[in-house]
């Protein structure tokens, strides 16, 4: 308890001028978001320190909660940010909770805030665990899966922007998010998934946190990629997924957001709008069926979700287009 409390104190004084300063000058959700270039220089993201950064993650086993692997993680991204963002500016929000099987579940959403001193902020979010079992898969589906892309490649990125961050402060305020126990649920109950997200909704360890917009990263390292545009996303922040598919198309990526309507998604941006009116958008790969519903990637919950089906081009594509839009339209 008296390592929390200080956590959470050094965090809050970090934070607390900015966010009040944010909160009271939050004006409307469509004052926001307005994008234009601004003329700056936008540092390189690397997709091979990307790509490195899954492979640490899957080198620690799968990360579901329970596991030593997850103890294991948890302390590895917590250090991590700490070395790029500073101690003062990390917090490990940590609760507890029963899972659908009575199982107690120790569970920890990490939070690092970059340029402190800006009362103007956005969010960038993913989420951390891995799958307790490979429901999709037709052998050992019983079995925690790697989650190289689901979930390991959402966390890549948001890592490698906050050593852009450390070395190149971005102009606008950046809180990263980590999730936890997104994917803990049983299928057909999504009251069971998204705990990390529904409890820092629920217990959001600044009051009143108003940040411009958040961006929330699912499965976005795989091979052949593509991000269609999630309904929800679309109801949420119609105007930030114009300008995030828009900056694709520019750079040459609109292979990986295509200009197509996708379906609309279950995913911890929708628990986080509902409970904060928060305008957030989900940047995730899926198809649209014909009857609406949504289909993932083939390794989508099974034990094919490893490094074989990640691609350092698609994480260049993601790389390259959150930079543009951090360093040269806000």
């Amino acid at each position: 308890m008296k390592i929390r409390a200080v956590l959470l104190s050094g965090f809050i004084i970090t934070l607390f001028v900015a966010l009040v300063v944010s909160c009271n000058n939050s004006g409307g959700s469509s004052e926001r978001l307005h994008f234009e270039k601004k003329g700056r220089e936008v540092p390189s993201f690397s997709a091979d320190s990307a790509y490195q950064l899954i492979q640490k993650q899957v080198d620690f086993g799968p990360r579901n909660p329970g596991s030593e692997a997850h103890d294991e993680v948890q302390a590895y991204l917590t250090q991590k940010l700490k070395s790029l963002a500073g101690s003062r500016s990390v917090f490990v929000q940590n609760f507890t909770q029963i899972g659908y099987q009575n199982d107690t579940l120790h569970l920890a959403n990490i939070i690092a805030a970059f340029n402190t001193q800006s009362s103007d902020r956005i969010m960038l979010c993913a989420h951390w665990d891995s799958r307790p079992r490979a429901d999709q898969d037709t052998v050992n589906k019983d079995q925690p899966i790697l989650g190289a892309d689901d979930g390991g490649s959402g966390v890549a990125v948001l890592l490698e922007l906050a050593r852009m961050f450390k070395d190149h402060p971005p102009p606008i305020g950046v809180d990263l998010i980590l999730f936890d126990g997104e994917d803990y649920g049983k299928s057909g109950d999504t009251d069971e998934y998204f705990l990390g997200s529904r409890y820092w909704a629920n217990h959001p360890p600044v009051k009143n946190y108003k940040p411009r917009f958040g961006i929330l990263l699912d499965m976005v390292g795989g091979e052949n990629a593509r991000f269609p545009k999630e309904q929800m996303s679309m109801r949420f922040a119609p105007a930030l997924v114009t300008e995030i598919w828009s900056i694709a198309e520019q750079k040459g990526y609109g292979q990986y957001f295509p200009d197509q309507q996708g379906a609309g998604i279950s995913d911890d941006h929708v628990v986080i709008y509902d409970v904060l009116q928060l305008p957030m958008i989900d940047i995730v790969r899926h198809q649209k069926g014909n009857s609406n519903n949504v289909t993932f990637a083939p390794y989508w919950h099974t034990h094919r979700d490893n490094m074989d089906i990640i691609s350092r081009k698609t994480l260049q594509a993601v790389g390259n287009v959150l930079s543009e839009l951090i360093y040269n339209r806000i």
